[in-house]
């Protein structure tokens, strides 16, 4: 018996206009992004301004396009183009429109603030959802890397030797080029071009020095003690630094100086990134209510900034939880006196230590816990209600990181400098939030 395939037809026209939102599902996110952005309150919202007269694309469809590509994993403004004709849901999001990649990407740089406003506004439709009740949030920060490699890193005592060394080619090459002046013309034009490459060369090294030095006239004076530690109060007298003069270690990476090496722990390998922040609302709705991004690998100093990164439009919070990289008695201390609880696992002594561990054994012992403080946070985090209410942090920020860098696929930065990085990482967990809020909604 033979069998019966089905036409597949790519040669004969269709007798009707095709409407695409026959092709898009009627609970497809698109849809959801679409109508939560026409809603939303956006007073910041701007075109790109050409100054040609020309027909703009609305920005409201724009920022839509951003969101819902962010979501479905889709990041380079190259990317987002090529989806607006390979993407159904983009192609019905953009009304069968297709913006360039410049075009993408001026509106993105263009529209920080807006984005910083419907990340705002999509919590507010959350609590008007009854979805989001902000009370107890969860904190944590996760390395993500720069838009830089790391070999591109150069210290401030290498960078001064290389100067001087990049000024004596300089010179003995104009020296040589001077020689030549009667040599072939070949000959001629390779020695300007190498002379010119050195120059930017040296330009480079030496924008790398004023950049360190600029930093060592923005510090105090003097060495910040270290962070709070679990053997007790900080310590350490700290050193002058004279203004200006960078310690020569102190590195700069030279195509993204505001990013910095990092690494999880001494057991992985450096890389150039930066350590973006997360607010995780643990009432049950898992959603980001506040970001940030950091320049350095620590999360010591961040405990406080977290809490009050919360918008008060988004709900008052009363609890916050956190890893032990967040130890910091003088964050404890303040947001006591804000009447906000904190549940920070303190690092010591291990409680739980393992009668037969397969780990290698420590090179040092842990430090006893001493400070009273610390031993007084320790022990509520230990205890029985302790435990259960710090068990919500790993179940709420944790996997909102998962999601970002698992399902959505986000590991790097697209941008450089801070600033940009700052507004990208914004953009990521504004479409997370779309992308969770629209899972409650549907149920």
């Amino acid at each position: 018996m033979a069998e019966r395939l089905v036409n597949v037809d790519r040669e004969t026209p269709m007798l009707l206009p095709v409407d695409l939102r026959d092709w898009v599902p009627e609970n497809d996110l698109v849809h959801f992004v679409v109508n939560a952005v026409e809603t939303m309150n956006l007073t910041t919202l701007s075109v790109n301004r050409r100054g040609t007269g020309d027909e703009q694309y609305p920005p409201r469809m724009m920022l839509a396009l951003l969101i819902y590509c962010y979501a479905s994993g889709v990041f380079g403004s190259r990317r987002i183009e090529r989806a607006t004709y390979r993407d159904l849901a983009a192609r019905y999001l953009t009304g069968d429109t297709h913006p360039d990649h410049d075009t993408i990407c001026a509106f993105r740089r263009a529209n920080g603030e807006v984005i910083k406003e419907a990340f705002l506004e999509v919590l507010k439709l959350a609590r008007e959802m009854k979805l989001l009740r902000v009370g107890t949030i969860s904190v944590d920060g996760s390395h993500v890397k720069a838009n830089a490699s790391k070999h591109k890193s150069v210290r401030y005592d290498r960078a001064g030797e290389l100067e001087q060394m990049l000024r004596k080619d300089i010179a003995e090459l104009m020296e040589e080029a001077e020689r030549s002046d009667n040599e072939a013309a070949g000959e001629e034009q390779s020695l300007p071009e190498e002379i010119g490459r050195r120059e930017r060369l040296l330009e480079k090294m030496r924008e790398a020095r004023r950049q360190l030095e600029e930093r060592a006239r923005n510090e105090d004076g003097k060495r910040p003690g270290p962070p709070e530690s679990p053997g007790g109060a900080a310590g350490g007298s700290g050193g002058e630094l004279p203004k200006g003069t960078p310690e020569p270690s102190q590195q700069i990476n030279l195509t993204d100086p505001d990013s910095a090496l990092m690494r999880k722990s001494k057991h992985d390998s450096y890389e150039q990134a930066y350590n973006a922040q997360a607010v995780v609302d643990a009432d049950g709705s898992q959603l980001i209510v506040a970001t940030d991004v950091l320049q350095t690998p620590a999360d010591s100093n961040q405990l406080q900034a977290a809490v009050h990164g919360v918008a008060a439009a988004v709900g008052t919070v009363h609890r916050v939880l956190a890893d032990g990289g967040y130890v910091n008695v003088n964050d404890f201390d303040g947001l006591e006196k804000e009447h906000v609880e904190v549940y920070v696992a303190v690092t010591g002594e291990d409680p739980n230590k393992r009668a037969y561990d397969y780990r290698p054994a420590r090179e040092r012992p842990r430090k006893k816990v001493t400070d009273p403080r610390l031993v007084a946070m320790r022990d509520k985090v230990a205890s029985a209600e302790g435990k259960e209410i710090y068990a919500r942090r790993a179940a709420t920020v944790e996997p909102a990181f998962g999601i970002i860098k698992g399902a959505m696929g986000f590991r790097q930065f697209l941008l450089r400098g801070l600033e940009r990085v700052k507004l990208e990482w914004g953009l990521v967990c504004l479409a997370y939030d779309f992308k969770r809020l629209w899972r409650l909604a549907e149920g």
